[in-house]
């Protein structure tokens, strides 16, 4: 089991972030702008409502997302953590991240992060390019990306993830290969990098900037591809890639329909339960809404039909260039593998999965929706 813990506050929302993001006020400090003890009540209430999830199983993953969490404190997270450790069995060798931002580090900041608890960094870097962060709408400039990744190193964290984009407004394929390049550079053990999409109500949606053709972005795509394999990298996500055994075992959980437990403002979570019934659910969205709630902060819930179980695993089992076992389909969703017999048979017949697993071929993966789209 893992557990998501959302920190929803950030310096100034990006042009291109649909995420559950909000600014702080900047007439005030960082310290003054976001109510860190607060939040820190709230969770922890947010979680005893929700510890009859949990039913004893060890957490084996932490993951905590934003919005900016390199924003709050050192002391935020010691106080989090032993309340975390207090009320849940987390793993010694659990996987604690924690997303990171340029821009938000002071001196010693991450210094008190480790000490805190957390052992993986994922480092929003983005571009190592000032016009393109420029025009990501980033507070951070390239000398505060380098100097990010430098403190890092500096304060212990081996284990790290540099995230990327590509595919920018104006950028050249020249330019992208020179930010993975850069990146490279720095012999991070992961790497996240995908394109910039401009997803719905987002600035950029609604007035769009101008975007590399589809020409660049393939070439940028094929270049880059190359240049990381070459590296020793290896694509075991869609948009991910990692050497040895760095693959991040959190982002493992959600691809192979794990359960995880949701905590924070607009978090969510999924749970399958003592019946064998999987829920969704998520925890209200708005900060203040979520600080003034008494109890759980939960605002919705779904089952998960047992007719859409199938697409609902695949649709993240096969994001993985590797798959999974047949075996993992029917723990994870309680179904028989022969309820999904047929159409099974009729995308290997089309070339689309492999033989006795669930995992995409090449042309599979090349028309992954047009697959999915076999077990609606």
């Amino acid at each position: 089991m893992s557990l998501y813990i959302h920190v929803p506050w950030c310096v100034r929302k990006c042009p291109y972030c649909d995420f559950n993001s909000h600014a702080i006020h900047t007439s005030h400090s960082t310290t003054d702008a976001i109510p860190e003890s607060a939040y820190l009540d709230a969770l922890v209430e947010d979680l005893d409502q929700d510890l009859a999830f949990v039913s004893g199983r060890p957490i084996e993953t932490l993951f905590i997302g934003g919005g900016t969490p390199s924003l709050m404190s050192g002391d935020f997270y010691h106080r989090l953590f032993d309340h975390l450790r207090a009320r849940l069995n987390i793993t010694p060798d659990a996987e604690i991240t924690l997303e990171a931002n340029p821009g938000t580090l002071e001196t010693g900041r991450f210094e008190a992060f480790r000490k805190a608890g957390i052992n993986r960094l994922s480092i929003g870097v983005q571009s190592f390019n000032s016009s393109h962060l420029k025009a990501l709408g980033r507070i951070h400039d390239s000398e505060a990306a380098h100097g990010a990744i430098t403190a890092a190193r500096q304060a212990g964290f081996d284990n790290l993830n540099i995230d990327l984009m590509h595919g920018l407004p104006g950028q050249t394929p020249e330019q992208a290969l020179e930010d993975l390049r850069t990146a490279l550079d720095y012999q991070p053990p992961h790497l996240s990098w995908y394109q910039l999409t401009l997803e719905p109500n987002t600035e950029f949606h609604s007035r769009p900037p101008d975007m590399p053709d589809d020409d660049h972005l393939w070439d940028i795509y094929r270049q880059g591809i190359q240049l990381l394999r070459q590296q020793g990298f290896q694509d075991y996500e869609v948009s991910a890639w990692s050497r040895g055994d760095s693959a991040s075992r959190h982002n493992l959980n959600y691809w192979t329909f794990g359960d995880y437990l949701a905590l924070g403002a607009g978090a969510h979570g999924k749970i399958s339960l003592a019946d064998g019934s999987i829920r969704r659910y998520w925890k209200t969205r708005q900060p203040e809404a979520y600080l003034n709630r008494i109890g759980s902060r939960t605002a919705g819930n779904a089952m998960i039909a047992p007719e859409d179980l199938p697409l609902e695993f695949l649709m993240n089992a096969l994001r993985l260039t590797e798959g999974v076992s047949e075996r993992l389909f029917c723990e994870r969703t309680g179904l028989p593998l022969s309820s999904v017999g047929v159409k099974l048979k009729t995308a290997r017949d089309e070339k689309l999965l492999v033989e006795d697993r669930l995992q995409a071929t090449a042309l599979g993966q090349r028309y992954l929706n047009s697959l999915l789209e076999r077990f609606l």
